[in-house]
């Protein structure tokens, strides 16, 4: 399309320069016609009247050529160039017409080029803004520019596209809104399923626990267990459908990324004792993100248990954090095995269930974590550590944006 334009853009200019070369030309050999026919007639009248003359004639015309540049010897009688300038006659009158008709084509192919390139970039911006809207959240053909750059009362060249371009577009809106309703639906449905499980699974925690309590029974741990797996997986399940739905408020104020890991840490004390396991919290001064301190926290504990449920006992897990013009950088990294190759594509999934993963994961917890980060202009990215060749542990990285 770019070839074609350039090519509409030089050929009145060449047009117009191979016209001039032509009438040149023309131009050229009516003038050598006219001075040959003065010159026969000259002669002819000269020998007419003076025969003898010939010889010295034919020996003037030879060396004529090199001598007609400047000559004005007839001035000195009265003569002048223009006395000798042939009427125009019919030749010369198309010789004009030739000249005028070759400019004005020349230039009215010139100036319709211009106005037509004008016009199409006129439809592809019209076009282009219409799109720009769209994005920018306008509604099919309620943002259609006023020029009926959409919407034009005739046909043209670019009405196929416009009608493919509105479709495609109603149809993404309808798609859109189909989505949408069916996330709400989704979400609304996961609520409801939370809420139902809650009742049914408190009563039987607390008739559980008044069992263990009157008659002890060496059955009743796996299935308390279970339960309390069942309860997490509930509480999960009510945040997910919060998420989904767009109700889980999350506030905008500073959080310290330094308190906000120590008290993560904190809150998992009693695991990682358990375990056997350290956490090692660098501080690196105040550094601060706006956020909501206590979904953080919450998505923080979310990894620092799954970096301690992957690692040996004895060992540490190491979180460090670091900030620069475009965001605040969190690492959370262990000593353990690390991810499995083809778990790293699926980590974030919910209920995904990795290679290694513990006995009592239900596969919401890093998917939770990065629905949080996300709501705070964040990611949340995970790798395995190399150290000579092979793997020394699983690194979360967490990115979050400023502005």
């Amino acid at each position: 399309m770019e070839k074609r334009q350039t090519l509409f853009s030089i050929f009145p200019a060449f047009l117009c320069l191979a016209g001039m070369i032509i009438l040149i030309f023309i131009w050229q050999s009516a003038c050598q016609r006219a001075v040959y026919t003065q010159m026969s007639a000259f002669c002819r009248t000269l020998l007419e009247e003076n025969p003898e003359l010939e010889t010295e004639v034919i020996s003037v015309l030879q060396s004529y050529e090199s001598r007609m540049t400047g000559d004005s010897f007839l001035s000195r009688y009265g003569y002048e160039a223009a006395d000798f300038v042939p009427e125009m006659g019919e030749s010369g009158y198309l010789l004009l017409f030739s000249t005028g008709l070759t400019a004005v084509i020349s230039a009215a192919v010139f100036f319709l080029n211009r106005k037509e390139k004008q016009r199409i970039r006129r439809k592809i911006s019209g076009l282009t803004d219409y799109l720009e809207r769209i994005n920018m959240g306008a509604r099919g053909i309620d943002c259609a520019s006023s020029d009926g750059i959409l919407l034009p009362e005739k046909e043209d060249e670019f009405s196929h596209l416009r009608d493919e371009i509105y479709k495609t577009v109603t149809h993404l809106y309808a798609t859109r809104d189909a989505a949408l309703r069916a996330k709400d639906s989704f979400a609304e449905n996961l609520a409801n399923i939370a809420h139902q499980l809650k009742t049914p699974l408190t009563a039987a925690l607390l008739s559980l626990q008044l069992m263990e309590t009157k008659a002890p029974n060496p059955y009743a741990e796996p299935v308390r267990k279970q339960m309390e797996r069942l309860n997490r997986l509930e509480e999960a399940l009510l945040s997910l459908s919060r998420i989904d739905s767009g109700s889980l408020y999350l506030e905008s104020a500073p959080v310290d990324v330094y308190t906000a890991l120590n008290l993560a840490a904190e809150n998992l004390a009693g695991l990682l004792e358990e375990a056997r396991i350290q956490v090692e919290i660098w501080d690196r001064g105040s550094i601060a993100f706006p956020g909501d301190l206590e979904w953080t926290m919450e998505a923080l504990m979310n990894l620092m248990k799954n970096c301690l449920e992957h690692s040996p006992a004895g060992s540490c897990i190491h979180c460090d954090y670091s900030e620069n013009p475009l965001y605040v950088q969190i690492l959370i990294q262990d000593e353990g095995e690390g991810f499995a190759e083809e778990d790293l594509l699926h980590l974030f999934e919910r209920f995904f269930r990795g290679k290694n993963a513990s006995e009592g994961s239900v596969g919401i917890g890093l998917s939770l974590a990065r629905a949080v980060f996300e709501r705070q202009n964040g990611t949340l990215t995970a790798r395995n550590l190399m150290k000579d060749g092979r793997t020394a542990g699983a690194c979360f990285e967490i990115h979050i944006y400023r502005g």
